[in-house]
């Protein structure tokens, strides 16, 4: 299915947008296009955009030359998956990185697969959107609590409009939920397992008058809808959510609010809607991206176009909603960054767009890392040609290796896209499931060299430990312990948490 962003009927008052460049979006048939027509269609959006991107490059500044270079891993082929768009990597307590394709599989449905570090893929679910089962997977997974992976798919289930749904590593698959379209409908965005445990979501659409919703769903499929957009508080929350510190949850939607440009939302676990700030494209329009909270507490984000050069931005907002733009891209340097960001453990963001750059013989986006203060550097730039990938829609996972993970939509050897990593030299680290917690509390450690951990301690008070393997071990908060770095003491050397840990009442 060609998505065409907010193809709105005079029904709404709206007009129409341009086509946007491989998104994913179309309204309430959103269908699939059979499978002998996808190649023909993503050809041309594909055409039409590179066309465009060499056109506005020719008269652009210099290049940026890339320091370092994108090592691909696995060329889909379309039986082992095909086109991962706005999917993002996931890194499972067995070491491996989880994730899905929108398309692809014996189905053509798209598929939930599994990959070593150094690539070798195994699928672990291939979605037929029959009966209570998925299809067209549009986000990745997140890793819960208990080990196992939940996410959602933005078609099928018993009224075809989306699941959401539960995979054990071993590949066992539950059906934990099916819109009916009065809950929701064509959810697209990846999960969040908040403080409380229940993954909170977002879905495109619901009932005419609805413009998306934001809900919450437990491990075992109990779910409550917390909101329902009606325009003026947004329309189309694609980007999902992210839980603050503060225990409420951040999320933009991609059209709708004062100017209809889009919008950033606070909302409470109970599902008390506010809106933080409205977009105008001055400051970027179209955020489809998920948020982050950085180290400083305060929020950064993408928008896919507008801006200074209206190829979209880079921006930080505070939990109050005051919003400063810290990057334009200007096509050079990247255009229409779909994807949100993640900030790295040398605590610089880096994230990807899904065109513009300098690749040749085409333009197919790029890597750029961006210091908190907004200086961009471009790392990489893909070509889509002989092999290299095109086309990032998704961001980045940055593996306890200090390695980053990511796909391509399209390119590889097969132009169906692939799974890439990519190293800007940062050291390892481990992370923490989850982050926050009280004395008593037994978290998971994801990391390396695990097996030979000898010590835990959290911002420097002792832990009790037990290993599990030479990836994940578990560790209890201490007693006394305060907010700040765990830190584990392995054979060679000690391995520091990317986030801090924060110790509740």
């Amino acid at each position: 299915m060609i998505r065409i962003a907010k193809a709105r009927t005079a029904q709404n008052g709206k007009q129409p947008s341009d086509l946007i460049q491989g998104e994913y979006r179309d309204m309430k048939l959103h269908k699939a296009l059979p499978a002998s027509h996808l190649p023909v269609v993503l050809s041309m959006i594909i055409g039409l955009c590179v066309g465009a991107t060499v056109a506005s490059a020719q008269t652009a500044a210099p290049a940026i030359v890339p320091p370092s270079t994108a090592t691909i891993l696995v060329n889909f082929d379309g039986t082992n998956g095909q086109d991962p768009f706005t999917e993002n990597l996931v890194q499972g307590k067995d070491g491996n990185i989880y994730g899905t394709t929108t398309y692809g599989g014996s189905s053509n449905q798209g598929i939930i697969f599994k990959m070593t570090p150094a690539g070798a893929i195994t699928t672990l679910h291939t979605f037929t959107g029959v009966g209570t089962d998925g299809s067209i997977p549009e986000s990745g997974l997140v890793l819960g609590v208990d080990g196992n992976f939940y996410g959602t798919a933005s078609q099928g289930g018993t009224g075809d409009f989306g699941i959401v749904y539960k995979i054990t590593p071993a590949g066992t698959f539950t059906s934990l939920h099916s819109f009916d379209e009065t809950d929701g409908a064509f959810p697209a965005s990846a999960l969040v397992q908040g403080t409380d445990k229940n993954f909170y979501g977002t879905t495109e659409y619901g009932v005419p008058g609805i413009y998306g919703t934001a809900f919450k769903i437990s491990s075992t499929g109990t779910f409550t809808s917390l909101v329902s957009f009606d325009d003026t508080n947004g329309y189309e929350p694609i980007g999902g959510m992210v839980q603050g510190t503060n225990g409420d949850f951040y999320g933009t939607t991609a059209t709708g609010g004062a100017s209809d440009l889009g919008l950033v939302f606070q909302m409470t676990s109970a599902g008390a809607l506010t809106t933080l700030q409205s977009f105008d494209n001055t400051d970027g329009w179209e955020p489809e991206g998920q948020l982050i909270q950085a180290a400083n507490g305060d929020f950064y984000g993408t928008t896919l176009r507008g801006g200074a050069n209206g190829d979209g931005e880079v921006f930080q907002i505070t939990a109050a909603g005051a919003l400063t733009v810290l990057h334009s891209f200007d096509v050079t340097d990247g255009y229409e960054p779909n994807d949100g960001l993640v900030q790295a453990t040398d605590g610089n963001f880096y994230g990807t767009t899904t065109s513009g750059g300098t690749g040749s013989p085409s333009e197919d986006g790029t890597i750029f890392e961006l210091t908190p203060g907004g200086t961009l550097s471009t790392l990489y730039n893909f070509t889509g040609y002989q092999g290299d990938g095109g086309s990032p829609f998704g961001g980045l996972l940055q593996y306890t290796s200090g390695a980053f993970y990511g796909v391509t939509s399209g390119g590889g050897t097969g132009e169906l896209g692939t799974v890439f990593s990519f190293s800007n030299g940062l050291h390892a680290f481990v992370k923490l499931l989850p982050a926050t917690g009280k004395a008593g509390a037994t978290i998971t450690i994801l990391g390396g060299n695990l097996s030979t951990v000898t010590a835990v301690s959290f911002n420097g008070t002792t832990a009790a430990f037990t290993k599990g393997s030479n990836s994940f071990l578990t560790a209890t908060v201490p007693a006394g312990a305060t907010s700040g770095t765990v830190s584990v003491t392995i054979k060679s050397g000690t391995l520091k948490s990317n986030v801090k840990f924060r110790v509740t009442p």
